[in-house]
């Protein structure tokens, strides 16, 4: 068994079993049971928790990988590390909501190899592994053959730390190109759409890598245009992203703040 079918099998027994501790710690709907870090930024207990699970379990699993977290940052270091967003989708989470996912990727410098991300609420996991395809629920997936910028959904991601007047700009020029706008609140599930063909385009003026680690090797394997997100310090400071339908990328190639899909 290579390396990656290895770290694969582990890794999706283990964000199964995430998955379902954050549907045993999920609140019910009603006002927020979380705590804010920062305008619209959201932490609950189950991120700590899920976090603190993946980082032991894969430290026994693979102890000379590294680990980086969203809550922890890097724990610990190797060739290979593992990084997680334990829970993607906070604010929904933690409203009771349906749109979130644990995301885990498994990451050779600034290469991804692995990409799992389980959406439990939605009873969907979605994985990819370099050079061997992407799946959903056992289903391969693709990106849309969508060409028409008129017949286009893209996802808009918002990020407090852009001002709010580019991320109107950017909204009204994807408007104005014909296209209809979404925001599902879940930047790894939107892209997880893009890699399934459920929709055209996501794109976010900015973002993190624990965000967007496993979705990249995902988006890749099922044939998107993305841009490189970790160019330019993106694995450690962040970056835009934009991930869009083979199709549309010339069309989608000069959106306002946004680098080129690749």
């Amino acid at each position: 068994m290579t390396l990656l079918q290895t770290r694969l099998d582990a890794a999706m027994d283990l964000v199964e079993r995430a998955g379902e501790l954050a549907m045993e710690m999920r609140p019910p709907p009603g006002s927020a049971r979380a705590v804010l870090k920062g305008p619209q930024d959201w932490v609950t207990e189950a991120d700590g928790a899920i976090e603190r699970f993946l980082s032991e379990e894969l430290a026994v699993a693979f102890p000379a990988d590294g680990f980086q977290g969203e809550e922890g940052g890097i724990s610990r270091g190797g060739t290979l590390r593992w990084v997680v967003d334990p829970i993607d989708g906070t604010a929904n989470y933690a409203r009771g909501g349906a749109r979130f996912c644990v995301s885990l990727a498994c990451m050779e410098g600034d290469t991804p190899l692995i990409g799992i991300i389980a959406a439990p609420a939605l009873r969907e996991t979605v994985w990819a592994w370099r050079g061997g395809g992407a799946w959903l629920n056992g289903d391969a997936i693709h990106a849309a053959e969508t060409r028409d910028v008129g017949q286009a959904i893209m996802e808009l991601g918002w990020s407090r730390r852009r001002s709010n007047v580019d991320y109107l700009a950017l909204c009204q020029r994807v408007l104005s190109d014909g296209a209809s706008l979404r925001h599902g609140g879940s930047g790894a599930l939107g892209l997880v759409d893009v890699a399934a063909g459920r929709q055209d385009g996501f794109a976010e003026l900015h973002i993190h890598l624990w965000d967007v680690a496993a979705a990249l090797v995902i988006l890749r394997e099922a044939g998107a245009k993305v841009s490189d997100f970790l160019a330019e310090g993106g694995a450690t400071d962040g970056n835009g992203i934009i991930a869009c339908a083979p199709g549309l990328a010339g069309a989608w190639s000069d959106l306002p703040g946004l680098p080129v899909p690749v």
